[in-house]
């Protein structure tokens, strides 16, 4: 939504699909899980009073607008794109089928993920783990607005220290709020790596997959 308080800024998603063109052009299989917290937040609904599942939902559906709207950005970029949605609509999207995906993925197609895992009480993060483990991915890059954790709110807390490296069970440990519990822990049985790093910043996802010192590492 870039410095909007809502929606969808096309400057913004011109910008990310120019970072994901570049990876794409150097060969990289890309997938990506998208969020809708810049639409609608489901737990944030839930904690006014909407039942937990139905608010959980519609969190899932403004998930699939902002694939759309991303899918879009990267085709006026060039990068053929496929929509796949936990929760079916043939009318806008295809629908996730595993083995669909990966062939998408092995054509030099950039994936979107959307609709979360298609069920309620589980966060973007989760479906992030648990689409990078059916497609096996080699690593999980968590695009956010800080340059990596912190052990504490950097924002609130000026002497925060930032890490370079950190272990899946320090994280849950200290409670570091990078992703959620399941999603850690997801990664950790299975041995994923994640790296935890700035989107904002122009070129981070290029600098990340050529292994530059950018963000934070979560490993074993």
């Amino acid at each position: 939504m870039g410095e909007q308080g809502y929606g969808i800024d096309p400057i913004v998603a011109a910008r990310i699909a120019t970072d994901i063109s570049e990876i794409q052009a150097l060969g990289v299989e890309t997938a990506i899980v998208i969020g809708g917290g810049n639409i609608f937040r489901g737990l944030a609904a839930s904690a006014r009073g909407m039942d937990r599942s139905t608010a959980d939902y519609m969190g899932m559906l403004a998930t699939v607008i902002n694939a759309l709207a991303l899918q879009d950005a990267l085709e006026q970029h060039g990068v053929a794109t496929r929509v796949l949605t936990a929760i079916e609509m043939r009318a806008v999207a295809e629908p996730f089928i595993r083995r669909r995906a990966i062939r998408h993925l092995e054509k030099g197609r950039v994936v979107v993920f959307a609709a979360g895992t298609g069920n309620p009480y589980f966060t973007t993060d989760t479906a992030a783990a648990l689409r990078a483990m059916e497609i096996k991915a080699d690593v999980i890059l968590k695009a956010t607005k800080v340059d990596g954790i912190y052990s504490a709110d950097p924002v609130k807390d000026p002497d925060a220290d930032r890490y370079e490296q950190i272990s899946y069970l320090q994280v849950l440990q200290e409670r570091l709020q990078v992703m959620d519990a399941t999603a850690i822990s997801l990664c950790m049985d299975n041995r994923l790596p994640i790296v935890v790093f700035n989107l904002r910043t122009p070129g981070n996802i290029r600098r990340v997959v050529m292994g530059e010192p950018v963000g934070t590492t979560v490993t074993a």
